[in-house]
């Protein structure tokens, strides 16, 4: 039993120094998102808009599944964040081209259009796990 705790406190603040980077390259996923949205996704959630919520929930969890796999591949501190960087970089690119190419569909999110939502939900998580497969190689 002693062994197992032993190890349980030399690998806990490894295990948290990961998680907190994570969620780090999260916040800045996300905020580098907000930016690049070409709506005000944040302020349509807080007016109460479900398919903005939707949307910005979509590119919450598109986000988060690259990073979990870029810290559960990772050796060091520096993969999560290179790989994080990358994943974040393509997740951003993908959505950017998907508002390209869909144009109407910020502007129905906008409208609360909720199958224009769920399609970018579908898109971003579609996106989000090709990533995540392409970081686990």
């Amino acid at each position: 039993m002693e062994v197992i705790f032993q190890s349980f406190v030399s690998g806990l603040p490894l295990l948290l120094i990961h998680f907190a980077v994570t969620l780090i390259m999260l916040a800045l996923g996300i905020f580098t998102y907000v930016l690049v949205t070409p709506y005000n996704e944040i302020g349509l959630v807080k007016k109460g808009n479900p398919s903005a919520a939707l949307s910005f929930s979509g590119a919450l969890i598109g986000i988060a599944i690259p990073l979990s796999v870029a810290m559960a591949g990772s050796v060091n501190i520096m993969d999560i964040v290179v790989f994080g960087a990358v994943a974040i970089i393509l997740q951003l690119l993908g959505y950017r081209i998907t508002d390209l190419l869909l144009k109407g569909v910020p502007s129905r999110i906008e409208n609360n259009e909720i199958s224009a939502a769920i399609t970018m939900v579908g898109i971003k998580i579609s996106i989000s796990l090709v990533n995540a497969a392409a970081l686990s190689v």
